[in-house]
């Protein structure tokens, strides 16, 4: 038993020990990493339609398949990942997801030729400071996040709508939306816009 098992802990981290972990080492956690961010949000984009426990039991397969995340890697993949990947039974068999996140990964090492950095890109629409909700109302979508989600459209990242950016944003802190008497609330930063 871990020491913040008795812990109070946002709603849906209560009952699974998966879900438990994720949410109290990562969850919200402002992500920094350029690759990691990219990372999240092409898992986020596999989860549409789907739990995230589903995508976050699959995770190591994901890593696994996805030449961990590389961006590098990822954009050179061709016609016979796309199969390979399709038979792939350890990830979500989503041939537009799989494309989505190949086509990802050649927006991310393009804006990285450009000189731009995706965690700089990420993190510009809040002023590299994490906001912090109110810990009381539970939105699928912001005015944030609908900007972050069309110029992620704009750039041509797909499976970024409203809802999925948001819940990118919660996962890699760049909004703190544990709730107000969770014990992380005050351990990760943010600020009230």
């Amino acid at each position: 038993m871990t020491e913040t098992s008795s812990c109070e802990r946002c709603s849906w981290a209560q009952d699974d020990p998966l879900m438990r972990d994720y949410h109290d080492a990562e969850w919200g956690v402002p992500q920094r990493d350029p690759r990691m961010l990219w990372e999240m949000l092409m898992l986020e984009g596999f989860q549409a339609g789907l739990a995230w426990i589903t995508i976050l039991r699959k995770r190591d397969a994901f890593r696994a398949a996805f030449a961990d995340f590389d961006p590098l890697k990822v954009a050179a993949f061709d016609e016979r990942d796309i199969e390979r990947l399709m038979a792939d039974p350890g990830i979500v068999r989503a041939r537009a997801k799989i494309e989505a996140t190949i086509k990802g990964a050649q927006i991310y090492c393009d804006m990285q030729d450009r000189g731009e950095d995706f965690s700089a890109f990420c993190w510009s629409f809040t002023e590299g400071a994490p906001v912090l909700s109110d810990g009381e109302s539970w939105v699928a979508s912001t005015t944030l996040s609908e900007k972050i989600s069309q110029e992620l459209k704009r750039r041509g990242f797909k499976f970024v709508g409203p809802t999925i950016t948001y819940a990118w944003m919660q996962a890699v802190g760049i909004v703190n939306d544990h709730s107000l008497r969770c014990f992380r609330r005050h351990v990760v930063p943010g600020k009230m816009p």
